[in-house]
């Protein structure tokens, strides 16, 4: 076990509620494999501002992981919000430099390396998205900003938000929204699938909202959910021949990004996969 002293880094993920983090599991395994003297601790919050008072307060509290239901309602409360955050509007990084907190994003930075990971180049390809939540959000911002993708769907439930978001993603060249229930046409238009509803998720496990001979052999399959392992949604595409990514990789390629802003080295992904392997 690692020593504890008075140079010890303390990292933490905060929300409302907590219990169900990995984050843990993951940030310490990362630091241990590093040899770095960084503690990672979880903390049930509903007062968000006397939290970031006390982050404020303490030098050695370097980096929040922010959870549910604490993403948006932070970013006021901080002294900095880098780009990508501010257009997504959620936070869920916040950096402690020198009693300044500077709130990012790494949810859909974090799945653009996923994809890379699983040698996924978007450039030029047509990513349809299904959901239209938070995750999505982050993920279609990354998407657009920071690859060269042909277009951009966006499918929910509720065209209304679909809508919603597409207007604030302001890029209407690429970018087209519409109902959750064209999903069999627009299987057959786009190359990446990204999964974003709740669909598949226990107690639910054997549905998903694409129908298994909807799927392509050249296509490539993402589903944000990560427990189960692996869904119905992941099943029907890999026996369809896709190539398919794991919910688990966003988790996990976010935390690294995390890790990397706060340490300022590179993070040990094999031991944090093996952390979260032995939990799910």
């Amino acid at each position: 076990m690692r020593t504890l002293d008075t140079k010890t880094q303390l990292c933490a993920v905060i929300g409302d509620p907590v219990s169900h983090s990995l984050s843990p599991a993951i940030h310490n395994a990362a630091f241990a494999a590093a040899d770095l003297n960084y503690a990672y601790l979880a903390f049930h919050v509903t007062d968000l501002p006397a939290c970031l008072t006390g982050m404020r307060a303490l030098p050695s509290f370097r980096g929040l992981s922010v959870t549910i239901s604490h993403k948006e309602s932070i970013i006021p409360l901080l002294d900095e919000v880098d780009p990508l955050a501010a257009a997504v509007g959620s936070v869920n990084t916040v950096t402690n430099d020198g009693g300044r907190l500077i709130g990012s994003t790494t949810d859909g930075l974090g799945t653009l390396r996923a994809f890379a990971d699983a040698g996924v180049d978007l450039d030029g390809k047509r990513v349809l998205f299904l959901g239209a939540g938070g995750a999505v959000r982050a993920v279609a911002f990354a998407v657009l900003r920071e690859t060269k993708a042909a277009c951009v769907t966006i499918l929910a439930r509720r065209v209304e938000q679909a809508e919603s978001l597409v207007a604030d993603l302001d890029d209407a060249s690429r970018t087209t929204a519409g109902s959750l229930e064209d999903v069999a046409g627009a299987m057959g238009e786009h190359d990446v699938v990204i999964q974003g509803t709740p669909i598949g998720m226990a107690p639910n496990m054997d549905q998903s909202p694409v129908s298994a001979e909807q799927f392509r052999s050249e296509q490539v399959a993402f589903d944000m959910v990560y427990r189960p392992h692996e869904t119905k949604f992941l099943r029907d595409a890999q026996t369809a021949g896709c190539t398919v990514v794991y919910g688990i990789e966003m988790l996990l390629h976010q935390a690294a990004l995390q890790f990397e802003t706060w340490t300022g080295k590179p993070a040990p992904i094999d031991a944090m996969r093996d952390a979260v392997n032995e939990l799910i």
